[in-house]
């Protein structure tokens, strides 16, 4: 399958004026209504988050009104937050077999795309899809058809898509930057695309982050087969798993198989400072747990 990189638009930055430094935050609910996760994020110190723009456990919502949306564009600890984008529910997946699964994420992508287009966010990260026993080749096919699908009935939308990097449990997709690239070659709309890198997962798919030249090499890679260009957010998990487990299990940094090795890299590469970094490790509610991962990583930052 080719791997052939292609050019990508720039993926949107923070606004001119505000400061760039580290880009840190968390996943955070939007219990109560999407405002609300803005006040959550500010009350830790995020100026990073990504959130769920409705359930993330079923197909389809309500749409925002008009309170919702002008409630969260227009919190006045909104400025606080210099990247903010969304997370697609879990049930979508591009590559179904089932028609009537296949349709429903398709609807879904659509319905969640138009939302987080509608809260002004720059991207919506999306796990490619499960073949479910059709072969990886079909299942990829697929996935672009659907994504020219999507692209085609909303032609005017703002929101990217991101697509995420999977440890390939089961009949993920996604679990190599090969299959990412081959993607975005094959798509109608390349510059519609951007790509998200999950730690716990690159490592659960076999990528070596065990040391910072091992980290150095495997962001080569995503290079020259992807381009860093394209990558719009960094998901900042342990591995409970060991390497090439494929088994997605998150753990709070530095205690897991990971290390802090990878992420003193991550940190301290100038090339991410302007890519949010977002925690999506287990957490109470009152976020105790977020704050110690994000006081070890400034740390790790130097």
């Amino acid at each position: 399958m080719p791997a052939k990189k292609k050019p990508a638009a720039a993926v949107k930055q923070p606004p001119a004026g505000r400061s760039s430094k580290l880009l840190l935050g968390a996943h955070m609910s939007i219990g109560g209504g999407v405002h609300r996760a803005i006040e959550r994020s500010c009350s830790i110190r995020c100026n990073a988050m990504q959130i769920f723009v409705k359930n993330n456990m079923q197909w389809f919502a309500k749409p925002l009104d008009r309170a919702d949306i002008k409630a969260f564009i227009e919190h006045t600890q909104r400025c606080e937050l210099e990247s903010v984008f969304a997370h697609a529910n879990y049930l979508i997946n591009l590559s179904a077999t089932n028609p009537q699964f296949h349709a429903n994420s398709l609807r879904a992508l659509a319905e969640e795309l138009t939302r987080a287009d509608q809260l002004e966010l720059p991207f919506l990260v999306m796990h490619p899809g499960a073949h479910l026993g059709a072969g990886e080749q079909a299942g990829l096919d697929k996935i672009v058809g659907s994504i020219d699908a999507v692209h085609t009935v909303l032609p005017k939308l703002k929101t990217k898509i991101a697509l995420e990097t999977t440890a390939g449990q089961g009949s993920c997709l996604g679990d190599s930057f090969e299959q990412l690239a081959y993607i975005i070659d094959n798509v109608r709309e390349p510059d519609r695309l951007c790509v998200c890198l999950d730690t716990a997962h690159v490592h659960a798919a076999g990528y070596d982050l065990r040391t910072e030249s091992s980290t150095r090499k495997m962001f080569a890679e995503f290079d020259r087969t992807i381009g860093i260009s394209r990558l719009a957010a960094l998901h900042l998990n342990d591995s409970k798993t060991e390497r090439g487990s494929r088994v997605d299990r998150h753990e709070h940094i530095g205690k897991g198989k990971i290390g802090l090795n990878a992420f003193r890299f991550i940190m301290r590469d100038p090339r991410f400072r302007k890519v949010p970094k977002v925690l999506e490790t287990p957490k109470g509610k009152e976020l105790l747990e977020d704050v110690e991962n994000m006081k070890t990583l400034r740390e790790l930052a130097g």
